[in-house]
């Protein structure tokens, strides 16, 4: 075991602690633990040798493995271990029998698949997120940013101006969430919006939204899969719904972008995105997202090619979620108590060290050095501009 640990501690370079079952207790590396991990039955431990990251993972879901000190440096420092190719052979096959279950090919798997995560409701999601806006995606930080509140409306502005969105234009917002796009473009700019999303509890809650503050007519929101198009729009905007399309529906789903846009018509495609194509890992895919599937860049701007789309713009803003996710993470875990008074059967330690993992881990993720998980922002248009109907240089993008 201690041959073991030392093997982990010098892959990571981080100094850590493990607690075993019989009360032995090995520390590697110079100086105080950045964490200890302390097992509590020797099950969790033939977990981690037979199924790596997962295995850990999941015992520390069951409380049979539980985590002192830095978390987030516990999850960073896993990242470099290279327990993630222990059992690996295991954990494809679960993935694969997943998939299986989960496929988004069909429209009702893939509203159970959003439903399941999405449709945990507002309240839920009002203690963690921005106010009012509640935005579920990367936000943006330029410098000078102080609030997640800030970054999230500079990201919409940031998107407004890429796509040259104008008042009254018709644009759709795919996957529309909590409809805070909608409100800050109708607010700032006076276009027109349509969201369109598959999860009730969301569609439900905006088209409360809407009436309330007396928008019918200027914005609506839609029930629908995003590959149930309708009439064509002047602009599209697409924030964080591409990893929701499926392993096997990415052809369709960004053909569905390009039947949503009137020729000539520019749209921005905000997605997490592997640098090549990778397997998505099992964990985010069982446990949070089920049907979620990351692709590579390379496989989407194909996509958008052999949709008559032409990429303008790619901007990667992975450093902007890392900062992102630390905020939610900061906030969830500030709002712990409440959110578990919301339901605490729903909300129980297994939900909480779920997410903790989740949120935490993802930032790591994005911060990591060696990361090859990335957020990225293609601005496009149907078919190719001119030097009359889109600017030649960025500069709009940063002279507002």
């Amino acid at each position: 075991m201690k041959n073991i640990v030392d093997t982990l501690q010098a892959r990571t370079g981080v100094p850590f602690a493990i607690g075993l079952p019989d009360g032995s207790y090995y520390r590697a590396g110079l100086g105080e633990p950045a964490f200890t991990l302390m097992f509590r039955t020797d099950a969790a431990l033939l977990q981690v040798f037979t199924r790596g990251h997962i295995g850990l993972l999941e015992s520390y879901f069951d409380q049979s493995v539980d985590v002192e000190g830095d978390f987030g440096a516990a999850l960073a420092a896993g990242m470099l271990s290279g327990l993630d190719t222990r059992g690996k052979t295991l954990n494809n096959v679960e993935n694969g029998i997943h998939e299986l279950r989960y496929s988004n090919d069909s429209m009702a798997q893939a509203k159970a698949n959003a439903r399941a995560h999405y449709g945990l409701g507002d309240a839920f999601y009002r203690l963690w997120l921005d106010d009012p806006l509640m935005m579920y995606t990367c936000g943006y930080w330029p410098e000078g940013t102080q609030t997640l509140e800030q970054a999230q409306q500079r990201k919409i502005d940031h998107v407004c101006r890429k796509i040259q969105l104008s008042r009254g234009e018709r644009f759709v917002d795919i996957g529309c969430g909590f409809g805070g796009f909608l409100f800050r473009a109708w607010e700032t700019r006076g276009a027109i919006g349509t969201g369109i999303n598959t999860t009730t509890e969301q569609v439900d809650w905006l088209r409360g939204e809407i009436t309330r503050r007396g928008l019918d007519g200027k914005l609506s929101v839609r029930e629908a899969d995003f590959r149930e198009a309708d009439d064509p729009y002047d602009k599209v905007v697409s924030i964080g719904v591409l990893e929701h399309a499926g392993r096997d529906q990415l052809a369709a789903v960004v053909q569905a972008h390009a039947d949503l846009l009137k020729p000539g018509g520019l749209g921005m495609l905000h997605f997490i995105g592997h640098v090549g194509p990778r397997e998505t890992d099992l964990f985010i895919r069982k446990h949070v997202f089920p049907g979620g599937w990351i692709p590579g860049l390379s496989e989407v701007i194909v996509e958008m090619e052999r949709c008559g789309l032409e990429v303008l713009d790619i901007e990667n803003l992975r450093r902007h979620y890392a900062l992102t996710l630390d905020e939610w993470a900061r906030r969830f875990e500030q709002q712990w108590s409440a959110i578990q008074a919301l339901d605490p059967q729903r909300f129980d330690e297994r939900f909480h060290r779920v997410w903790r993992t989740y949120l935490v881990g993802c930032a790591e993720m994005f911060r990591s050095p060696a990361g090859y998980t990335h957020l990225f922002q293609i601005v496009f248009s149907k078919g190719n501009v001119t030097r009359t109907s889109y600017p030649m240089s960025r500069a709009h993008l940063y002279d507002a």
